[in-house]
């Protein structure tokens, strides 16, 4: 931060708005510093999860597996639903975990050809260890900022990513 209250993406805007003046340079105000925040959390997450022995995607499946309550349990395709990645990064991952003894896999009772992804106690145990950590780590990103305004800016950023979520 400058002495100003400068930062580093008011400097870059300003060399650009130097050059280019013909341009509206005010979207890079806003994502600029968003692309720069989501370093320093894609960093924080990384160091909150290997904390607890886990990947960032290892954590994704572990959570979704979480949030659905008990008996802590979802059908792949579920869990494709809810990480957003393909059918088949989704069986490899399961294979992993399942191989880490985080998940197992049982049939599904309500359809013989269908199968349930289960967190294990060891899974649920990680999980829950990982977001304490993510938890953390977040409060310390927006810990300069009242509720009031972390609310605020939760309620604009949804406005800016609702076009982007199905």
């Amino acid at each position: 931060m400058g002495t100003d209250g400068s930062d580093e993406v008011d400097r870059v805007v300003a060399g650009w708005a130097d050059v280019r003046p013909d341009l509206d340079l005010a979207p890079m105000h806003v994502l600029s510093r968003v692309t720069r925040l989501a370093r320093h959390l894609d960093r924080d997450r990384r160091e909150a999860f290997g904390a607890h022995g886990l990947e960032s995607w290892e954590f994704d499946v572990l959570a979704a597996l979480r949030r659905s309550g008990t008996p802590y349990q979802l059908s792949p395709g579920a869990l494709v639903r809810e990480t957003g990645v393909t059918s088949g990064t989704m069986t490899n991952r399961v294979d992993r975990l399942t191989a880490r003894g985080l998940v197992q896999r049982s049939s599904h009772p309500a359809d013989r050809r269908g199968i349930l992804v289960t967190l294990t106690p060891s899974g649920l145990a990680a999980v829950d260890a990982a977001f304490v950590g993510l938890l953390a780590a977040e409060r310390r990103i927006l810990g300069d900022l009242s509720a009031e305004d972390s609310e605020q800016l939760a309620d604009l950023l949804r406005a800016v990513t609702r076009r982007y979520v199905q």
